[in-house]
């Protein structure tokens, strides 16, 4: 299990390091819409079907980002994350996803050994990290929080918005829309984690 240091520091994912195998992000406009309501009855049919594909090999699936964060405005995508037992061995993995429809679209081995598949039927990202990764801690703690703080989720939802037109009107990418909203970000996880008495481990 991540320690409280490894929990609170920001260990980011670096594109420019990562492997691509369906092509990098391109230039686009970046689409925020409003809440869907049935995002969460859409992430339990994914869900599902990584339960079945995997049986006990799936540690644990988790609805993280906006869309699992009712009244947030997000991008279509339903953001999960898997937690296998070494995400490096894709063996052990890969084939039932794929034939599950999950396509391997990124390798982060920098990044906690990150992989990401994509499903499109419904639209998904399936991040698979290690049991116990502090990614996946502080993702599930971020959702907590902005549940319960709707000032902050208020905040995090007008940086979304402001950085998808900003992106969007200079043509940029996914990439260029996540480092916009990064300061909000960073400020919202600095309040969870001194509330969580975590403020003496925060780097």
């Amino acid at each position: 299990m991540a320690g409280d240091e490894q929990i609170t520091t920001h260990h980011e994912s670096n594109p420019a390091a990562a492997i691509w195998l369906a092509g990098g992000p391109t230039p686009g406009p970046v689409v925020v819409v409003d809440h869907d309501p049935a995002w969460p009855a859409t992430f339990e049919q994914i869900a599902e079907r990584l339960r079945t594909a995997l049986g006990p090999a799936a540690l644990a699936v988790e609805h993280v980002g906006s869309t699992a964060v009712p009244g947030l405005p997000a991008k279509p995508v339903v953001d999960v994350d898997l937690a296998v037992a070494d995400p490096a061995d894709e063996p052990a993995y890969r084939g039932a996803l794929e034939s599950a429809g999950f396509t391997l679209v990124v390798r982060e081995p920098q990044w906690h050994e990150h992989r990401c598949f994509r499903g499109t039927d419904p639209t998904a990202n399936v991040h698979v990290f290690g049991p116990g990764c502090p990614e996946t801690i502080r993702h599930r703690m971020f959702r907590d929080w902005l549940h319960r703080h709707h000032t902050d989720a208020a905040r995090y939802r007008d940086a979304k918005l402001a950085a998808a037109a900003a992106t969007s009107a200079e043509i940029g990418t996914v990439m260029d829309y996540n480092r916009r909203k990064k300061p909000v970000i960073h400020a919202i996880y600095e309040r969870m984690f001194r509330a969580a008495g975590l403020g003496t481990h925060i780097r």
